[in-house]
């Protein structure tokens, strides 16, 4: 999947491999390209670590589990909480109609600001999302 294709690039690349792991009776069991593990009980705990040391986000098409990390990011980043990161969804096609209800529904009652939105960067390509990353990291450098 997504989060091994993650943790095997890291690897080939000789950075960290770090696996967050939930312990649910369901999920599936570490891939073996993580150099360190580290396995969580509740969610909110996995998911605080997701944020803490990113620098950006890559989301890919995902359920329930992936809205809600997608979520908990740009509500933390909204609030304050934790410094603002760029957030790539990827596949313009698959995000384009909640990109749409953000806009209209969530912005159009201001529920949220356009600010809130800045953060987000609908792509399709990973060269798009590695010129972003650069981008906001020459903005952290000066």
């Amino acid at each position: 999947g997504v989060m091994e294709a993650a943790n095997r690039g890291a690897q080939e690349a000789d950075g960290v491999s770090i696996g967050l792991n939930i312990e649910i009776p369901f999920e599936q069991l570490p891939n073996p390209y993580i150099d360190k593990l580290i396995s969580f009980r509740y969610f909110f705990v996995r998911k605080v670590m997701f944020v803490k040391y990113s620098i950006a986000f890559v989301i890919f098409p995902g359920g329930f589990g992936t809205m809600d990390e997608l979520f908990e990011a740009l509500t933390l980043i909204q609030t304050n909480k934790i410094k603002p990161f760029p957030v790539f969804m990827i596949g313009k096609d698959y995000w384009a109609g909640l990109i749409d209800w953000m806009e209209g529904r969530m912005l159009g009652e201001e529920k949220i600001s356009r600010n809130d939105l800045n953060y987000l960067h609908i792509v399709d390509s990973h060269e798009e999302v590695v010129e972003g990353i650069r981008r906001f990291r020459s903005t952290l450098d000066e």
